[in-house]
């Protein structure tokens, strides 16, 4: 059965960092694309980064480059996304998620099968 569960969403300053957390069971992340979605509040699902398995190939929404970082765990099946420089716009509920495929199929992919329950980052002030 395969499940994701994120965590390490929180209330920061704008500028701040924040590290989420995507630990999977039920299958090996290390063959799996995993990618993050965020969503805001009256808006649709947004992509904002994917990583593809064997390669570690890496994909970024232009809105976050250079800020957000996605690395993967193989040891502890977890793949991670590192927040930096955050701004105003980022708040959101970010969810993990994949389909099973190997590959990340574009920057801008939000059609996965599987997903998390996702975490809230708040950015304020």
């Amino acid at each position: 059965q395969v499940q994701l569960v994120e965590s390490g969403g929180g209330l920061v300053q704008p500028g701040g960092s924040l590290r989420l957390s995507c630990a999977a069971s039920g299958f090996t992340v290390r063959y799996s694309a995993i990618g993050w979605v965020r969503q805001a509040p009256g808006k649709e699902r947004v992509a904002v980064s994917c990583i593809s398995s064997s390669t570690d190939s890496t994909y970024y929404a232009d809105s976050v480059k250079g800020r957000f970082t996605i690395s993967r765990d193989n040891a502890k099946n977890t793949v991670y996304l590192q927040l930096n420089s955050l701004k105003p716009e980022d708040p959101a509920v970010y969810y993990c998620a994949t389909d099973g495929s190997a590959w990340c199929y574009s920057a801008a992919y939000v059609s996965y099968d599987y997903w998390g329950q996702g975490t809230q980052v708040t950015v304020s002030s």
